[in-house]
C-alpha cells in the first residue's frame, strides 16, 4: 500500500481554492503548535515564584485569547463561503442536469433524455435486478427517455448540476479527485454544482458506514472531452 501524504491530484475548477484553504489551515494550525510548545518550554526554563499580573493581565491573556478568537472566525467564514458557493450559489441555467442514487450497497446515476428533464420516481418501482433502480415512473412521459448507468460519465469543462438522493439509509457521496463530499438522506434531494476540469477516471467513494457491504459501495466517474461525451449521450441515449 503506497502512502501519500499530500492531497490527490485536483481535477475540478473550484478546486485550487479548496486546497489553499486546506493548506492555510494546516500551516497556522502547525505554527500555532509550534509557538505553544515553545512557551511551555519557555515557561520551564524561565520559571519563577508566583507574581499578581495585576494590570498586565489584559496583555498576556485577553489579547493572545481574542487574536485566536478572530483567526479562528475568519478561517470558519472563509471555509463556509467555499462550501456554501457549490450548493446555494445555483448553477448556471445550461449547466448539465445528472443524478446521483445511492442505495445499499451502489451507486446508479440518472441522465435526462432530450427533454432535459427528469420524469418522476417512486420507491415501490425501485427494482435494480429489473433494470430499474431509480424508480422510474413509466407513466410519466417526461421519464421515458432517461436512461440509467452504474458509472458516471462527465464532460470535462461544462459545469456539472447533480442531483443527489438516497432510496434506503444514509449515503456519504464522495469524489476525492473532484473535490466533492456530500451526505444523501433518504427522503431528501440535495444538489451539487461543479465544472469537471481534467479528463480521466477517478473513484467514487460512501464515506458513511451504510451497512455490512459498505466497504464494496464504489463507483467510477469517467470525465471525458466535450466531444467524446456528446457521442457516449448519444450512444447511450434509447
Amino acid at each position: 500500500m503506497q502512502f501519500h501524504w499530500h492531497m490527490p491530484a485536483n481535477a475540478a475548477l473550484h478546486g485550487a481554492a479548496l486546497d489553499g484553504q486546506m493548506r492555510l489551515n494546516l500551516a497556522i494550525f502547525a505554527a500555532l503548535c509550534v509557538l505553544a510548545q515553545a512557551l511551555l518550554v519557555a515557561g520551564i526554563l524561565l520559571r519563577r515564584g508566583p507574581q499578581p499580573l495585576g494590570h498586565k493581565r489584559w496583555r498576556l491573556e485577553y489579547v493572545p485569547i481574542a487574536a485566536f478568537t478572530a483567526l479562528f472566525f475568519a478561517l470558519a467564514w472563509h471555509s463556509e463561503r467555499l462550501w456554501a458557493a457549490m450548493r446555494y450559489g445555483g448553477a448556471d441555467p445550461a449547466a448539465m442536469q445528472v443524478e446521483a442514487i445511492g442505495m445499499q450497497f451502489a451507486w446508479y446515476f440518472r441522465y435526462p433524455g432530450k427533454d432535459a428533464a427528469f420524469g418522476s420516481t417512486n420507491l415501490r418501482l425501485v427494482a435494480p435486478g429489473e433494470g430499474n433502480p431509480a424508480g422510474i415512473d413509466p407513466a410519466d412521459e417526461r421519464g421515458r427517455d432517461d436512461f440509467v448507468r452504474s458509472a458516471l460519465v462527465l464532460p470535462a469543462g461544462r459545469e456539472v448540476d447533480l442531483r443527489l438522493r438516497a432510496l434506503d439509509v444514509i449515503h456519504g457521496f464522495s469524489i476525492p479527485a473532484l473535490r466533492i463530499k456530500q451526505n444523501a438522506l433518504p427522503g431528501q434531494v440535495f444538489h451539487i454544482h461543479f465544472t469537471p476540469s481534467i479528463p480521466g477516471e477517478y473513484s467514487i467513494l460512501c464515506t458513511q458506514v451504510c451497512g455490512l457491504g459498505h466497504y464494496r459501495m464504489q463507483a467510477v466517474v469517467r470525465v471525458l472531452p466535450a466531444a467524446e461525451f456528446d457521442t457516449w449521450v448519444r450512444e447511450q441515449r434509447p
